[in-house]
């Protein structure tokens, strides 16, 4: 006789306790040489809540970490969740003026980095500040020998509340995002919240315990952090890769660790199209590559199903205040082209007039996300939130993300563009990201990035591929009005890219101007 089902998780750490539970023997976390079962992950979180507790850290601190995305970066969620702390983690370049403003904005309790200048500023502002060191040896203690002693009890709550329910109207993260304020701002995220998220996106993509899930992304990103909550969700065995593997490197990672999931933005994607196409190397392991952050060009995603016919393709929409918005089913792009997928399980999607009535089937406007995965708000930004977040009627908030599209009758979200990346030319208002769809479309095309009009400079489309730009701009005609298509096109070698793996616009600009002037 089995006893009755156990609650779902509360807070965040209980995801590591059950999982720890259920499969303790279990990969859970490796990077490089050294890896963890779920018992050993999950004693490390322990260990870490007490060393927290010890450093004065409890309910309601922050806890911010700039430095390179590691286990101990995954063990520290867990830890924070469990004495009641909120983190931020920061990608490791972070530091100097963007590092001070995150201070001043959040008022941490703990800083966690490697720059002795940054440690120091800190220490001026009453802030604990300590090495990445610190938080290694609190986890790890035993290194290189065993990392974690399995009898160490789990439950221990290392001074949370009596009532640990009351935790989940705490935050738990603060993500900082930019966009079009001055200054990045954090996105508060609940234990509710993030519950949510990860277990209906779990439910669409559908990990597996026996899956390999390599994530060269940082944990800074909230797309990266996410992989930790799926695996730990799953039972699966996530590899932590590194931000700057690409090219040959990828391929051969991905070949040793026996990845069955690749967590992917386009630039990589791009990248492992490329080498598949001229590499004897096969990945007959991996079975699912996951995409947003931008569109996939056709030529990209073709290629990757050529070269592993039994790699599923699911493309998808988000925000980092709803982590993840819409998804599309396996191959889905197949059957509709263009659509970033259905909304979540449990939340919905509506495209919008000014006044906030939705608009029927094809009609383009604001997309508004609703649902339990709608973040809290921004941190100390009254004046966002009510721009941002907004109700009618039922339980939860609306999102206006700011983002245009249109729902087809089935439901399926198109994307259009963002607020900011609208502009005008010629009297007319287009979108960089329609523009730069379309581009993608083109065969031959790889990856494309525009930089909207500036001064009395003309819009500018820069592509990548195996194609000269007369014929980018002819083929276009094919897949967008003609008034839509920028007057000049330029094919590099190259894209820059951002840390996240992201058109980094402005050393794109600076790129333009430079071939301009030679």
């Amino acid at each position: 006789m089995t006893g009755p089902e156990p609650s779902p998780p509360a807070l965040l750490h209980e995801l590591l306790d059950r999982a720890a539970e259920r499969w303790p023997d279990r990969p859970a976390l490796s990077q490089d040489e050294l890896t963890l079962d779920y018992r050993a992950f999950a004693a490390a979180a322990v260990r870490v809540a007490r060393w927290l507790r010890a450093t004065g850290v409890g309910r309601g601190d922050r806890v911010v970490v700039a430095a390179p995305s590691g286990p101990a970066l995954a063990v520290l969620v867990f830890a924070a969740s469990r004495v009641g702390a909120a983190y931020t983690l920061l990608h490791e370049q972070v530091h100097g003026a963007p590092l001070a403003h995150v201070l001043a904005d959040c008022e941490p309790r703990l800083l966690i980095t490697e720059d002795a200048a940054d440690r120091a500023d800190a220490d001026a502002r009453s802030i604990a500040a300590v090495p990445l060191s610190a938080l290694t040896d609190a986890a790890f203690p035993a290194l290189p020998a065993a990392p974690a002693d399995p009898a160490e009890p789990l439950p221990d709550p290392a001074g949370a509340p009596a009532d640990p329910g009351v935790l989940v109207v705490d935050p738990v993260s603060l993500i900082y995002t930019s966009g079009t304020t001055a200054l990045p701002k954090a996105v508060v995220s609940t234990h509710q919240q993030v519950l949510f998220a990860a277990r209906a996106i779990q439910s669409v993509l559908g990990y597996r315990a026996e899956d390999v899930v390599y994530c060269p992304l940082p944990l800074s990103f909230d797309y990266g952090l996410y992989q930790v909550h799926l695996a730990v969700l799953s039972g699966a065995h996530l590899w932590l890769g590194r931000p700057n593997e690409a090219g040959p490197l990828l391929l051969r990672r991905l070949a040793a660790t026996g990845a069955t999931v690749l967590p992917g933005v386009p630039s990589a994607a791009e990248g492992l199209a490329w080498l598949l196409r001229r590499s004897a190397k096969k990945l007959p392991a991996l079975r699912l590559l996951t995409n947003t952050g931008a569109a996939l060009s056709t030529e990209t995603i073709a290629t990757l199903r050529e070269a592993l016919p039994g790699l599923k393709v699911q493309v998808m929409y988000g925000l980092t205040e709803c982590k993840r918005a819409t998804i599309m089913p396996p191959d889905g792009d197949l059957a509709r082209p263009g659509s970033c997928g259905l909304p979540l399980p449990g939340t919905e999607v509506l495209a919008v007039d000014d006044d906030g009535a939705a608009l029927p089937p094809g009609e383009i406007g604001q997309l508004v996300v609703r649902g339990p995965h709608v973040m809290a708000g921004y941190w100390r930004r009254p004046e966002l939130n009510a721009e941002r977040f907004r109700h009618r009627d039922g339980l939860f908030p609306e999102l206006w993300t700011g983002d245009y599209g249109r729902l087809d009758e089935d439901g399926f979200v198109y994307f259009s563009g963002r607020r900011d990346d609208l502009y005008k030319e010629n009297g007319f208002r287009l979108s960089a990201t329609e523009v730069e769809a379309a581009a993608h479309r083109v065969p031959g095309v790889v990856s494309a990035a525009v930089l909207p009009p500036e001064g009395r400079r003309p819009s500018v489309l820069a592509v990548v591929g195996r194609i000269e730009a007369p014929e980018v701009l002819e083929l276009m005609r094919e897949q967008i009005e003609v008034y839509k298509i920028p007057r000049r096109c330029v094919v590099l070698d190259e894209l820059p890219l951002s840390a996240n793996g992201k058109v980094d616009r402005r050393r794109l600009a600076a790129a333009l101007a430079e071939a301009a002037a030679v």
